[in-house]
């Protein structure tokens, strides 16, 4: 659909060129990035059995890494329930890292975090519909549980087809012995 080949590159567009720009210049967002990395990997290595890697710069990277090459892919309208889902990922622990606006005191500066953190929850919501998306095709659970229903049915169907064909041979067998009686 049309609507669809305009508007998937229209929404990779921020992410395209906020990732290429972070690439360029990882140090301007490690400030930012510092406390939500720093959060994150405290929770994951009580949770999880390896040590994630501290280094902020990297996390910033990777997180840039991710907006490029899924901004990219949706872009073009390559995997693009997944690459929605990758960006959507992403984009909140760069939101609550970039746009703390709670934190500012100056009205000027925290009226331009509060716009930026409402921006990056609209397109957190238009990522969301694309992930959902099926582009008029059936989901894929919905397809399960007819292919699911439809081997059952012939299941069934054999079922009855191989109950009555034993029937018959009973009944046969059952013909043979009396004639191989009398």
């Amino acid at each position: 659909m049309l609507v669809r080949r305009i508007a998937r590159p229209l929404l990779a567009s921020p992410f395209i060129y906020g990732g290429i720009s972070t690439l360029r210049n990882p140090q301007s967002r490690v400030p930012g990035a510092a406390p939500i990395v720093e959060q994150l990997t405290e929770v994951a290595d009580k949770q999880l059995p390896i040590e994630l890697p501290k280094d902020v710069e990297q996390w910033v990277k990777i997180n840039a890494g991710i907006h490029v090459g899924a901004g990219s892919l949706l872009a073009l309208g390559r995997l693009p329930r997944l690459s929605s889902l990758a960006l959507a990922g992403s984009l909140v622990p760069t939101t609550m890292a970039g746009h703390r606006f709670w934190e500012h005191d100056d009205p000027k500066e925290r009226f331009g975090q509060t716009s930026n953190f409402l921006k990056n929850l609209a397109m957190l919501g238009g990522l969301m519909i694309a992930a959902v998306d099926t582009e008029g095709k059936p989901s894929v659970g919905w397809r399960a549980r007819k292919t699911a229903g439809a081997a059952a049915a012939a299941a069934e169907a054999s079922y009855e087809k191989a109950t009555n064909k034993a029937a018959k041979a009973q009944k046969k067998a059952a013909k043979q012995a009396k004639k191989i009686k009398s």
